[in-house]
Parts: structure tokens; C-alpha cells; sequence
């Protein structure tokens, strides 16, 4: 059992991701559904609900702007977020870059497909930062 947790220890972190993407897709549930039942009582009433509430409908209910605090209501805010993953997979990228030219452990191999990942992560990232950016741009 030893022997199977020192060789899969970084299973660790991708069933760590699925959890924490899991409870924010609940918490969300959750979110609109106490929203709708809200709703739902004013509407028994009779009475036109709060602006406030009708725009907690209008947020995403995706996880990773959730988990990674992203802009609901003001789509002029700045690419915060997405910047911070251009750099932080920048950096991995780097990093694991160097780990691979130093042959850190005798494992040089593996660091460069690892470097490779995150750089086209990086890349992916940059990409749609300004596309985001292009977009904003022409729609003003």
C-alpha cells in the first residue's frame, strides 16, 4: 500500500481539482435554486422582485469563474484572471523548462513533455486573453 501511494502521489491533485469543481457545481445549484424559490414567493405575492435578485440569475454558472473570482455583472473589467494564468503557466512552463536542461533527477525527459504542457497551456491562455480583449474592443 506504501509502495502504490509513493508511485501514484500525484493522483493527489487532479482528484483534489474534481472535488473542489464538484462542490462549487453544487454550491451553485444551490445558489439558483434558493434564487428561483425566491422568486417563485414573489411571484405568489404578486410583487416585482429586487434588481439585485434578477442579476444573481445573470451570473455564470460555470465553476471555474466561481472558483477563480471572475467578473459577473461588468463584462468592461479588466482580464485580471486570465492574465494571472498566462503568467503562472508562463512560469511553470520555465520552471519545469529548466528542470528538463539541468536533467534534474535524472528525469530531463519527463520535464520537458511536462514543459511542453504547460507551455501550450500558456499559449492557449495568451490566445484567448486577447481575443477577449479584441472582442471588448469591437463591441464598444
Amino acid at each position: 500500500m506504501e509502495d502504490l501511494f509513493r508511485s501514484y502521489w500525484w493522483l493527489m491533485f487532479p482528484m483534489a481539482w474534481f472535488v473542489v469543481g464538484g462542490f462549487t457545481s453544487f454550491l451553485n445549484y444551490r445558489r439558483q435554486k434558493e434564487t428561483l424559490d425566491l422568486l417563485r414567493t414573489y411571484a405568489e405575492k404578486g410583487q416585482e422582485p429586487p434588481e439585485a435578485l434578477l442579476k444573481v440569475l445573470n451570473r455564470p454558472i460555470d465553476s471555474d469563474t466561481e472558483f477563480f473570482g471572475g467578473a459577473y455583472d461588468a463584462p468592461s473589467k479588466s482580464n485580471e484572471g486570465n492574465w494571472f494564468s498566462v503568467v503562472l503557466f508562463g512560469l511553470l512552463a520555465a520552471g519545469f523548462g529548466y528542470a528538463a536542461w539541468a536533467d534534474m533527477y535524472g528525469a530531463g525527459q519527463a520535464f520537458l513533455i511536462v514543459a511542453f504542457v504547460l507551455g501550450s497551456v500558456c499559449v492557449a491562455c495568451l490566445v484567448s486573453t486577447l481575443m477577449k480583449r479584441g472582442r471588448r474592443r469591437g463591441g464598444e
